[in-house]
């Protein structure tokens, strides 16, 4: 029959990893026969996964949001619980995604099911209180930040650091040829990363297309998320030269000179590619209010968290206009000290994390939980 895997990840950073998770599983199976169902998108899909619900129906942003979709989120809750039954797996791995995946996690426990989690919750940002439920829930906790396996130590649980993901999926990157992107010059280029979301994108593609108009001296270039309808960023984009592109952000990172960043993964992903970058973030003032009282951290790029300092310059709320990301693009496109050092400080960062493998080392500390005396 083999083995019988079920993996949840509800955003597309989520299924980046989980699709790199599915391919080493496959790997470790060789000819015998493992089935993956998964909650997921196109990278597991292409990995050999059963995707049986796409992330893009999952993902709401904020508090207001959360509240707003609600009976949503319970009912795809109840049905995550009745495929999981049905599908009678020998493991569940769930990847980040916590307001969703803690609740499965309690369910699956309760029911004898062995749950993995691949990607901490930041409960070290806030709903610290988390870390109760994951001790009594989680059979094994994969990490992913270095800091992450000393702050669960405080709490007398162990974790496994695997180093991060990203550098997997970097490393594949770069052993494809770097295509070249559509409406090529000579003009240094600036990459544009608005979100994956539609709030976030509403929120940021104003701001963004402002700066584009000011410095025709550059070329703009905005990565679009696959899973986003290609309306929701034209209507935006009208009256500005910024070229789309879909589905490729990592060949536009390829050739940038430098980025504007709504803050999430994809700051971390710029990073890692070495391009120095201005991070961005703007929400509702309700989530906004709600946040500063919930959340204990002194950053909000994982750049800066991971650096334990300020490595990229944050622009949030009221500091985030038109004129001053426009001045804060300048400082880090212009060349000179200021440029050059934080070019250094991302290799740092790189050092930090480890080497790729990530994906790997949990594919193999999974394998030998389901063949325990292999």
């Amino acid at each position: 029959m083999g083995e019988r895997i079920y993996i949840i990840a509800g955003e597309a950073s989520g299924d980046l990893h989980g699709g790199n998770l599915v391919r080493e599983l496959f790997n470790l199976a060789g000819s015998g026969e493992l089935h993956v169902r998964a909650w997921g998108g196109e990278r597991m899909a292409a990995a050999g996964a059963e995707v049986v619900k796409h992330y893009r129906d999952l993902a709401f942003m904020g508090f207001t949001q959360v509240v707003m979709n609600l009976r949503t989120i319970l009912r795809n809750i109840d049905t995550c619980k009745k495929d999981i039954e049905a599908f009678r797996p020998d493991m569940l791995i769930l990847v980040d995604y916590p307001g969703f995946n803690l609740r499965i996690a309690e369910w699956a426990h309760a029911k004898g099911i062995p749950v993995h989690y691949y990607i901490s919750p930041q409960v070290w940002a806030w709903k610290k209180g988390r870390v109760r439920t994951i001790k009594n829930v989680v059979d094994r906790m994969y990490v992913i930040l270095p800091f992450e396996k000393d702050w669960y130590a405080r709490y007398g649980y162990d974790v496994e650091f695997v180093g991060h993901p990203l550098l997997d999926a970097i490393e594949q990157e770069g052993k494809t040829p770097l295509a070249p992107l559509p409406g090529a010059d000579d003009r240094p280029l600036v990459a544009l990363l608005p979100g994956s979301r539609k709030q976030e994108i509403a929120r940021m593609l104003p701001l963004m297309a402002e700066v584009a108009r000011r410095y025709p001296a550059y070329r703009f270039v905005m990565a679009a998320a696959p899973s986003v309808p290609d309306a929701t960023y034209k209507a935006g984009l009208k009256g500005t030269a910024i070229t789309l592109v879909k589905g490729r952000t990592y060949d536009v990172l390829r050739h940038a000179q430098g980025a504007l960043v709504t803050s999430g993964t994809a700051t971390l992903e710029t990073a890692l590619f070495g391009v120095p970058e201005v991070v961005c973030y703007s929400g509702s003032a309700l989530n906004v209010w709600i946040a500063k009282r919930l959340v204990d951290i002194e950053f909000i790029s994982l750049v800066n968290l991971i650096m334990g300092r300020e490595v990229v310059r944050e622009l949030i709320q009221q500091e985030l206009t038109a004129d001053s990301l426009s001045a804060e693009l300048e400082r880090i496109m212009s060349p000179g000290v200021e440029r050059s050092t934080m070019e250094k400080d991302l290799e740092q960062l790189r050092q930090k994390l480890g080497g790729p493998g990530a994906s790997a080392k949990v594919a193999m500390a999974v394998w030998k939980s389901l063949h325990p005396m292999d």
